[in-house]
Protein backbone atom coordinates (compact mmCIF):
# COMPACT_ATOMS: atom_id res chain seq x y z
CA UNK A 1 0.00 0.00 0.00
CA UNK A 2 1.45 3.39 -0.97
CA UNK A 3 2.63 5.64 1.83
CA UNK A 4 0.21 8.43 0.94
CA UNK A 5 -2.77 6.11 1.42
CA UNK A 6 -1.44 4.93 4.79
CA UNK A 7 -0.95 8.53 5.91
CA UNK A 8 -4.43 9.50 4.71
CA UNK A 9 -6.02 6.59 6.58
CA UNK A 10 -4.18 7.25 9.84
CA UNK A 11 -4.32 11.06 9.88
CA UNK A 12 -7.77 11.15 8.30
CA UNK A 13 -9.19 8.72 10.87
CA UNK A 14 -7.78 10.71 13.78
CA UNK A 15 -9.20 13.94 12.36
CA UNK A 16 -12.51 12.26 11.49
CA UNK A 17 -13.08 11.12 15.07
CA UNK A 18 -12.01 14.49 16.47
CA UNK A 19 -14.29 16.43 14.12
CA UNK A 20 -17.19 14.03 13.49
CA UNK A 21 -17.03 11.29 16.11
CA UNK A 22 -19.78 12.70 18.30
CA UNK A 23 -22.12 13.26 15.35
CA UNK A 24 -21.43 9.73 14.09
CA UNK A 25 -22.18 8.17 17.48
CA UNK A 26 -25.37 10.22 17.85
CA UNK A 27 -26.49 9.48 14.28
CA UNK A 28 -26.35 13.12 13.21
CA UNK A 29 -24.20 12.73 10.10
CA UNK A 30 -25.81 14.88 7.41
CA UNK A 31 -24.77 15.02 3.79
CA UNK A 32 -22.63 18.07 4.48
CA UNK A 33 -20.86 16.26 7.31
CA UNK A 34 -20.14 13.24 5.10
CA UNK A 35 -18.67 15.54 2.46
CA UNK A 36 -16.52 17.19 5.13
CA UNK A 37 -15.47 13.72 6.33
CA UNK A 38 -14.42 12.82 2.80
CA UNK A 39 -12.24 15.92 2.65
CA UNK A 40 -10.76 14.91 6.02
CA UNK A 41 -9.20 11.93 4.23
CA UNK A 42 -8.44 13.57 0.88
CA UNK A 43 -6.47 16.54 2.26
CA UNK A 44 -3.77 14.49 4.08
CA UNK A 45 -3.44 12.32 0.96
CA UNK A 46 -2.88 15.34 -1.31
CA UNK A 47 -0.45 16.97 1.14
CA UNK A 48 1.57 13.76 1.37
CA UNK A 49 1.69 13.25 -2.40
CA UNK A 50 2.75 16.87 -2.88
CA UNK A 51 5.48 16.48 -0.26
CA UNK A 52 6.78 13.34 -1.95
CA UNK A 53 6.78 15.10 -5.32
CA UNK A 54 8.69 18.12 -4.01
CA UNK A 55 11.18 15.89 -2.21
CA UNK A 56 11.74 13.79 -5.32
CA UNK A 57 12.05 16.85 -7.55
CA UNK A 58 14.62 18.45 -5.27
CA UNK A 59 16.70 15.30 -5.04
CA UNK A 60 16.52 14.72 -8.81
CA UNK A 61 17.11 18.26 -10.05
CA UNK A 62 18.93 19.67 -7.06
CA UNK A 63 17.80 22.75 -5.24
CA UNK A 64 20.22 25.67 -5.18
CA UNK A 65 18.26 27.18 -2.28
CA UNK A 66 19.43 24.27 -0.12
CA UNK A 67 23.07 24.77 -1.08
CA UNK A 68 24.66 26.99 1.56
CA UNK A 69 27.58 27.90 -0.72
CA UNK A 70 25.39 30.10 -2.94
Amino acid sequence: MPIAIKVALIVGSILFFINHGYALVKGNMSGDRWFSALLTYIVPYIVNVHGQYVSHSRSYWGDSRLNKNN
